[in-house]
């Protein structure tokens, strides 16, 4: 009994994180159409961010994670309109520059990352001390308030892009950009937008994650591996999809690590993407790309 809630509470915990980062590289991939590489990376830099703030100089821990939004989502708007927007503005038919570009600047993030940090893995002491009881289960609080501000942020991500009129907007440029633009919407603004939200997304999980699982400037990798394999279950370019393909990760690793060898666990993920590779090659709920 003890193992199935301790699975439960990690299926949960995992499937609101993933799908709270896996939203804002849809996000970014939705209005832009570009695959963002450093995301992983920019999840680190979250992390380093409320290190610093809230674990070394003692910052409240939730201002420190406004301090993590507002530093990834300008670092987001500085990639945007000095990298990828100068490159996307020069490309014709194929994505091949913007490609390279998202590789490079998730090699630049890293690097700088290694340089600036170094090799050693940090953490942040618990926001919360003890147990929440909740029926018969037991609950770290640490892991119930990553519940809470996930779930917080998803629910006020999707109250933003259906319910306010720039939310709307950005939801008909991931539809159909050219008639978006004939609409009268200022593709460029909403680009930019996307791109520092989607960041910001990603600082602010790792800033929420990193008070129950230690990092290192080398995690970015393996955190963008995942994400893409929750956009390839759940389908790029869908919102929705990013949140299915979240908990289907968060549903496999919970229930994995649980009852398996970690090296079967990823096998085991693997071996799901393949199918759905074969089977459903735009995902749960992916969008047809447009040539």
């Amino acid at each position: 009994m003890e193992l199935i809630q301790t699975m439960l509470i990690n299926f949960i915990m995992l499937g609101l994180f993933y799908s709270l980062i896996a939203l804002g590289l849809a996000l970014i991939f939705g209005v832009m159409e570009v695959l963002n590489f450093a995301h992983g990376q920019m999840y680190v830099l979250g992390g380093f961010v409320l290190f610093y703030f809230y674990g070394k100089y003692h910052v409240n821990y939730f201002v420190s994670l406004i301090i993590c939004g507002v530093l990834l989502a300008a670092l987001g708007f500085l990639f945007e309109k000095f990298l990828f927007r100068q490159v996307i503005a020069s490309e014709k038919v194929t994505h091949s520059g913007s490609f390279l570009l998202a590789l490079g600047t998730s090699l630049l993030l890293e690097e700088g990352a290694l340089l600036a940090f170094g090799e050693k893995a940090r953490g942040v002491p618990p926001v919360i001390q003890g147990i929440a009881k909740i029926g018969s289960m037991s609950v770290s609080y640490s892991r119930l308030l990553v519940i809470v501000i996930s779930l917080f942020l998803i629910l006020a991500l999707f109250y933003f892009l259906n319910f306010t009129k720039i939310g709307r907007a950005m939801r008909a440029m991931t539809q159909d950009k050219e008639t978006a633009s004939l609409q009268g919407i200022n593709v460029r603004q909403l680009s930019s937008l996307g791109f520092c939200l989607g960041a910001a997304l990603a600082g602010i999980a790792g800033g929420v994650m990193s008070p129950v699982v230690s990092f290192s400037a080398g995690s970015g990798g393996p955190i963008t591996t995942k994400v893409f394999i929750i956009l390839l279950i759940g389908g790029f370019g869908s919102l929705v999809g990013a949140i299915a393909g979240g908990f289907v990760l968060g549903f496999l690793e919970a229930v994995g690590f649980a009852l398996f060898p970690s090296d079967l666990v990823m096998l085991i993920i693997y071996a799901v993407v393949f199918l759905m590779l074969m089977f459903r090659p735009r995902g749960l709920m992916g969008k047809v790309f447009r040539e």
